[in-house]
């Protein structure tokens, strides 16, 4: 494309230039990652404003050979921004720029794409497998596979920190966090979940767990008294708040994310949501069901805690990316490495909106003056030199064969087995017919087989009454040997049911 030429229904960039120049950059990009950079100028140039809202962008073939890149390429890049939110678009219709993006001054901060997960407490975080003596088989989610923790990456890292570590830095840190950790995070964080990452912005904390707190007693000072929760959602979500004084409102979801009406009716103006994969339904959000909730944050002058407690793990496509790119000023991101590599590092992460963090960074500093500062100094050390991405490759390799094994043997074992949210996260949602329950029964015979399970039921208020057995099965922290012996074990001990309804 010469810089004269106009394609089709493109805005202005600066100067006169046609919008779609500011895209050339990232067409030129090496093959292997083309079609990411070409995602994130997009989403860059619809937060900075250069592509304003309602801008009416090419079709995918007329940018495609602008750009003179694949037209796969293009219209990948337009389905991930659309599924994210930053475009709207119509079949035969034609696609635009979405008008829920707000950046506020945070953009040009410095840090580019260029430059999880929750803790305990977070999504998916509490009653993790810790398997009692006559468990057999623990399929209840919340824990990743800690023997694939990379120990000797790690000690590198760590010798690596040791021997050049200055003395000065063993002193009380910044409670923000090391400045090299802020910086190496933001700059994943950018590339990998489409965040608005200013380091400065970036408080290091303990975990989701922590995040939660923090935003709790700010928010409770602030003279807010109730925090909505997604129902079903995780049941930490709501102690977390409450032990900050805050009371605890479930909020009714459906196959889109949050519903619209009982969230304006209930008066809240806090929320804490899962909505890049829900947990546990493993929904993700809709760009419709995204926009409403950030258009009544704005309304009722809100925040939304985003709890990104899986983001990296998606089997199908790429990680759809965090809600918080699209209004840093109203959403808390917090994330972690718990699922990642392991919860007992206690090491997460919040971006925090400007008009909160002052009064977030003083809280965490009178809570515990700051995370340890080795632990940080070795995952900034991990992250900068690309071991943390090594490590999600090898994660997403291992949870999608345990992931493909578990869906084999139910469909082996206990045929008729729905299941959904399978293509993201750590855990899957089974519904067994009623032909093998009734519910409790089905979960008693479980146990009695040495096979411990965590009914969808515990997540939430509703209590379907057909008479199918719902269950949140985690499949990461086990090998497809052992999936397959746990439904062996549960059909074995569910088929006298079926003979006894029979």
């Amino acid at each position: 494309m010469t810089p004269s030429r106009t394609t089709s229904g493109g805005a202005p960039g600066p100067a006169g230039q046609p919008a779609w120049e500011l895209l050339l950059p990232a067409a030129g990009a090496p093959a292997r990652r083309r079609g990411r950079a070409l995602q994130e100028a997009l989403r860059e140039a619809v937060r900075s404003g250069r592509l304003a809202a309602g801008t009416r962008l090419p079709s995918t073939r007329e940018l495609a050979a602008d750009l003179g890149v694949s037209r796969g390429l293009v219209t990948e890049a337009y389905e991930q921004l659309t599924a994210e939110g930053y475009l709207r678009g119509e079949r035969g219709a034609g696609t635009w720029v979405g008008g829920a993006v707000r950046v506020g001054g945070v953009a040009g901060s410095g840090v580019t794409a260029t430059g999880g997960v929750a803790g305990a407490g977070g999504a998916g975080g509490a009653g993790g497998a810790v398997g009692a003596p006559d468990v057999r088989v623990d399929f209840r989610p919340g824990v990743p596979d800690l023997s694939l923790f990379p120990r000797s990456a790690w000690a590198a890292a760590q010798r690596s920190v040791l021997a050049r570590l200055p003395h000065r830095a063993l002193g009380y840190p910044d409670p923000r966090g090391l400045p090299e950790l802020r910086g190496a995070l933001a700059g994943m964080l950018a590339r990998r979940r489409g965040v608005v990452a200013d380091p400065e912005r970036l408080v290091v904390c303990s975990g989701v767990a922590q995040a939660s707190t923090l935003l709790g007693f700010v928010l409770r000072a602030r003279g807010l008294r109730a925090v909505g929760v997604e129902d079903p959602g995780s049941p930490e979500h709501g102690r977390l708040f409450a032990s900050t004084g805050m009371e605890t409102v479930w909020l009714p979801l459906d196959g889109e994310g949050l519903r619209p009406g009982p969230l304006t009716a209930s008066g809240v103006r806090a929320v804490v949501v899962t909505p890049s994969h829900q947990f546990p339904s493993g929904i993700g959000w809709s760009a419709e069901r995204r926009a409403a909730l950030l258009d009544w944050a704005r309304a009722v002058d809100g925040y939304v805690l985003e709890d990104d407690y899986d983001g990296d793990f998606r089997y199908d496509r790429a990680p759809v990316g965090a809600l918080q790119g699209l209004d840093p000023e109203r959403v808390v991101y917090a994330g972690s490495v718990s699922k990642s590599l392991a919860p007992g590092l206690r090491l997460g992460w919040a971006l925090v909106p400007e008009a909160l963090l002052d009064e977030v960074v003083e809280r965490k500093r009178t809570m515990d003056l700051g995370n340890p500062v080795l632990d940080q100094a070795v995952l900034a050390e991990f992250v900068a030199r690309g071991g943390y991405d090594r490590q999600l490759r090898r994660c997403q390799r291992a949870y999608r064969e345990r992931r493909d094994a578990l869906l084999a043997a139910l469909a082996e074992h206990l045929p008729g087995t729905g299941v959904s949210g399978i293509a993201a996260g750590l855990h899957v949602i089974a519904r067994v017919p009623a032909r093998f329950g009734p519910p409790e029964r089905f979960l008693a015979r479980a146990a009695e087989a040495g096979v411990a399970l965590r009914p969808l039921e515990e997540y939430g208020t509703a209590r379907p009454a057909d008479g199918d057995v719902r269950l949140v099965i985690g499949y990461a922290h086990l090998p497809p040997s052992a999936i397959a012996e746990g439904i062996g074990l549960l059909a074995g001990a569910v088929g006298e049911l079926t003979s006894q309804n029979r």
